[in-house]
């Protein structure tokens, strides 16, 4: 068994490979979300969560186009466990690995990913610039919208949400409330 890095490990990791802040503030937002997820779904693991939201693009900025592949070369130089390595590749699936996400941790990662960036981008185009008064709804016309934050993927964000068993509803309602616990850490 490899080493687990505590949270502070895995940003000064993060801070290795990444400069621009907003890596730096999505690496942040995932982690928090993560754990805000693990304390529901496998409340003795959050610190394990927040660590592999934090960790999950940590090759993204230098090595886009071997995302997921480098990732697992640096955090296995590192001699991180493997389940932590595995849980922060499967979340580059279908495109980037062909490891598909398999437990609750891996197809969280999945599933918020991708709509933690969507709903930030919904988010700032409001009066408020915050997650704060923003609503389902909301997020749900700009999701339809597919030229609005176009990198964010529909699809595996609908994935995501099917992987764990929940509506695309409930994906979105839990996730804007897990960045509302997070708006005075990461001002959201």
């Amino acid at each position: 068994m490899g080493m687990i890095p505590n949270i502070e490990q895995a940003e000064a990791l993060v801070r290795e490979y990444n400069r621009e802040p907003f890596h730096l503030h999505h690496a942040k937002v995932v982690s928090g979300v993560m754990g805000y997820f693990a304390a529901e779904m496998e409340p003795e693991k959050v610190d394990l969560w927040k660590v592999v939201g934090m960790l999950h693009d940590l090759d993204f900025e230098q090595y886009p186009e071997e995302h997921c592949a480098k990732e697992q070369e640096i955090l296995r130089e590192k001699g991180v466990d493997e389940a932590v390595v595995r849980a922060c590749v499967s979340h580059g699936w279908p495109t980037c690995t062909d490891l598909e996400p398999q437990s609750v941790m891996e197809k969280a990662l999945y599933a918020v990913d991708e709509l933690t960036g969507l709903i930030g981008a919904v988010a700032i185009m409001r009066p408020s610039k915050s997650v704060s008064d923003l609503e389902v709804k909301s997020v749900k016309k700009k999701f339809k919208q597919p030229s609005f934050a176009a990198g964010c993927s529909r699809e595996v964000i609908s994935r995501g949400a099917e992987m764990l068993g929940w509506t695309l509803e409930e994906l979105i309602e839990k996730t804007i409330l897990a960045m509302r616990s997070l708006m005075d850490e990461l001002s959201l």
